[in-house]
């Protein structure tokens, strides 16, 4: 007899945004597997954010219905303030309440900074920054009622953040700074959050989809694209998700087929007395620096590609 798979998610209620595709797909595939009941949340844009459509999103309710879960497509843009608490909404109205938000949705507008447009900037950081805030901000205010009412709350919060924003990629100056924001914001709503039973972690993923396939060169092997395949995600979040994780917040995960790790964030290096004359500085920062660890790379390790290259003046 085949053993019974344990389920983590049993009767949780999870809304996944960005789900109709890729990585959110994935997550929402794999929470319904566990038990948890999806709010399939997804525009049916580009990847550039023009359009919509909801049938993706349709058809992933429908895989999940066809494996004997419960599942609701939402189509709302997650960076409309009122669309996101309609959201929020549809999970409480559907299935009486809320346990989980994983923030998935995003667009690309890359461009490298001296060619960027204002709306391209704008756009990226909407879906992305906004786009986790709006959500996160209805579920944060739902959670906290429901602790001030004397409830058990045992709510998570998981953001899609990358390695392009906590280390660094040319030509994604707005993705790379929504990115980024998005870990400081998980890791400041930890703190907040923590009173009311509710903890935020995010994930860094890399894997080929939709949205990548265009970056970097595409793998050559089908070891390679299934190393890249976005399935590789999904476990670590479907653990944040449930109950088990309720003594981790604020941290960022890495996940790919190659690795899962926790990416540790700004940390005071070398450091000097304050010095109150400029003339002073030169020879003190060469010191600074000839004692700090180079800036991390795309893989995460520090001084690895790409570092940037100062140009001296003669």
């Amino acid at each position: 007899m085949m053993p019974v798979m344990k389920r983590l998610c049993e009767d949780r209620v999870v809304i996944v945004t960005g789900a109709g595709r890729g990585i959110g797909r994935e997550h929402a595939l794999s929470l319904a597997k566990h038990g948890a009941r999806v709010v399939v949340n997804d525009l049916g844009a580009s990847t550039d954010g023009v359009g919509a459509d909801t049938s993706p999103a349709q058809q992933v309710v429908a895989e999940i219905e066809a494996m004997g879960g419960q599942a609701v497509a939402n189509g709302d843009s997650v960076s409309s303030f009122e669309g996101a608490q309609r959201l929020i909404n549809t999970a409480i109205e559907v299935f009486g309440q809320l346990d989980v938000v994983v923030n998935n949705a995003g667009i690309l507008r890359d461009r490298m900074l001296a060619n960027m447009t204002e709306e391209e900037w704008d756009a990226v950081i909407n879906v992305h920054l906004k786009g986790t805030f709006a959500p996160a901000h209805w579920a944060a205010a739902y959670w906290r009622d429901q602790s001030k009412a004397g409830k058990p709350v045992n709510g998570r919060i998981i953001n899609t953040t990358s390695v392009s924003g906590i280390y660094g990629n040319p030509g994604q100056t707005n993705y790379g700074a929504a990115k980024a924001g998005i870990a400081a914001f998980t890791q400041i709503a930890s703190m907040e959050l923590a009173r009311y039973g509710v903890t935020v972690n995010a994930v860094a993923p890399v894997a080929l989809t939709r949205m990548t396939e265009g970056l970097g060169p595409a793998p050559e092997t089908d070891e390679e694209r299934e190393m890249r395949s976005p399935k590789w995600i999904a476990p670590i979040v479907t653990w944040l998700a449930s109950e088990e994780s309720s003594n981790v917040t604020g941290r960022v995960f890495e996940a790919s087929g190659q690795t899962l790790a926790i990416a540790e964030g700004w940390v005071r290096g070398p450091r000097h007395a304050p010095v109150d004359d400029p003339t002073k500085l030169g020879s003190i920062v060469e010191e600074l620096l000839a004692g700090a660890r180079p800036n991390s790379g795309m893989n995460g390790d520090p001084g690895g590609w790409p570092q940037p290259q100062p140009q001296r003046q003669a």
